[in-house]
C-alpha cells in the first residue's frame, strides 16, 4: 500500500479514503439505514457509505486490538500467576467542540456490541467531569468552561482507575447540555463493559505537578486506545456557527434551555454571538490545549467539507 504522509519520517501512516476503505476486507456491514438517524449529529448526517468506508475498517482494526489486548492480558497473567479478570478495553476519543466526536463515538459503539467477542460496549463524555456551574462561578472561571481547568480532573482519574481495575458499578456524573450543568442526582454507572469509549475535549492532556510535586497521570494513561478528530480550523468554525444556529432555532426555544435568550436574536445577531464565543473560548481552547495533543492519538481521522472523513492516519507500531 502506499504511504502518503506529507511529513518526512512521520510516525503515522497516512490512508486517502479508497485506501483505507479496502482495508475493511470481510467485515459484515451490521448497521442499517434507519440506524443512521439515531447515530448522527445536530448537523451530521452520516450515510451508508461513510460507515461502509470509514468506520468498518475502524471496527475492524479495533476488534483486532481488543482481541490482541485479551491475549496480552492472558500472558501476563500467567507470568504473574495471576486470576485472569475482565478488564475493560478503553478507547479515548478527543478533539474540538463540533468536529463530530459524539457521532464518531456513537457510531463506533454500534458497530463494536455488534462483533461476538466483545457486546457490551459502554460511553461516556467528559463532560460529566466539568466542575458544576456553581463551583465555576466561585473559581471565577465560567468563562473558561471546556479548558482543562474547568474539569475535575482527579475524579475522571479516579473513575478510570477504578474501571480498569475492573471494579464495579464504578459511578460518572451526569452532564446536561439543554442545562449547560452537572445534574446533581443523576449517575452514570458503567459495570465492567467489554468496552469502553471515553470522549471529551481534553483526554490527551499532559501530566502536571500540583503542589507538593506529587505527578497526576495522564488521563489518556488509562487508554488502550486513542483517536483524535481532525479538521481545518476554518471549517470547524463553520459547523460551530452552523450548529449553533439550528440549537437556536430549536432546542434554545424551550423556556428551560440555559440559552433559552439567544432564542430570540435574529440570524445576523446569532451568527455575531456564535462567533464571539467561538473565537473568545473555543478557538483558543483548540489552538492552546486541544490541537497540541493531537500527535498522542494512535489514529487521526482527518475532516473535509460536510462532515466526511478524507484520510485516516494510524500510528507506526
Amino acid at each position: 500500500m502506499t504511504e502518503s504522509s506529507p511529513l518526512p519520517y512521520s510516525p503515522y501512516r497516512v490512508f486517502n479514503r479508497e485506501q483505507w476503505a479496502r482495508l475493511r476486507a470481510d467485515t459484515p456491514m451490521t448497521i442499517v439505514q434507519k440506524d443512521l438517524d439515531a447515530l448522527s449529529g445536530v448537523i451530521e448526517e452520516l450515510s451508508i457509505v461513510e460507515i461502509e468506508q470509514v468506520y468498518l475498517p475502524m471496527s475492524r482494526l479495533l476488534n483486532l486490538y481488543v482481541q490482541a489486548s485479551q491475549e496480552l492480558r492472558a500472558v501476563s497473567s500467567t507470568f504473574l500467576g495471576t486470576r485472569d479478570d475482565k478488564i475493560p478495553f478503553i478507547i479515548g476519543i478527543a478533539g474540538s467542540v463540533a468536529v463530530g466526536k459524539s457521532t464518531t463515538a456513537r457510531v463506533l459503539r454500534a458497530l463494536l456490541a455488534r462483533w461476538p467477542d466483545h457486546p457490551r460496549v459502554d460511553l461516556i463524555t467528559t463532560d460529566g467531569f466539568l466542575y458544576p456551574n456553581a463551583e465555576l462561578e466561585r473559581r471565577g472561571i465560567m468563562d473558561r468552561k471546556g479548558f482543562p481547568e474547568s474539569f475535575d480532573t482527579k475524579r475522571l482519574l479516579r473513575f478510570l482507575g477504578e474501571v480498569k481495575s475492573g471494579r464495579t458499578d464504578v459511578e460518572a456524573p451526569v452532564y446536561s447540555h439543554f442545562l449547560y450543568d452537572i445534574v446533581p442526582e443523576q449517575k452514570t454507572v458503567v459495570s465492567r463493559p467489554d468496552i469502553l469509549l471515553v470522549e471529551g475535549l481534553n483526554v490527551f492532556q499532559p501530566a502536571h505537578l500540583p503542589k507538593g510535586g506529587q505527578e497526576i497521570p495522564y488521563v489518556s494513561d488509562f487508554f488502550d486506545f486513542s483517536i483524535y478528530m481532525d479538521a481545518q480550523t476554518a471549517l470547524i468554525e463553520e459547523w460551530y456557527v452552523t450548529r449553533f444556529l439550528k440549537l437556536r432555532a430549536t432546542a434554545f426555544r424551550d423556556k428551560g434551555a440555559y440559552f433559552h435568550r439567544y432564542s430570540k436574536l435574529d440570524d445576523d445577531q446569532a451568527r455575531e454571538r456564535a462567533l464571539s464565543i467561538w473565537n473568545d473560548i473555543n478557538l483558543k481552547n483548540l489552538e492552546e490545549n486541544i490541537e497540541p495533543t493531537r500527535q498522542r492519538a494512535r489514529l487521526i481521522l482527518r475532516k473535509g467539507a460536510n462532515h466526511s472523513i478524507e484520510s485516516v492516519a494510524l500510528r507506526k507500531l
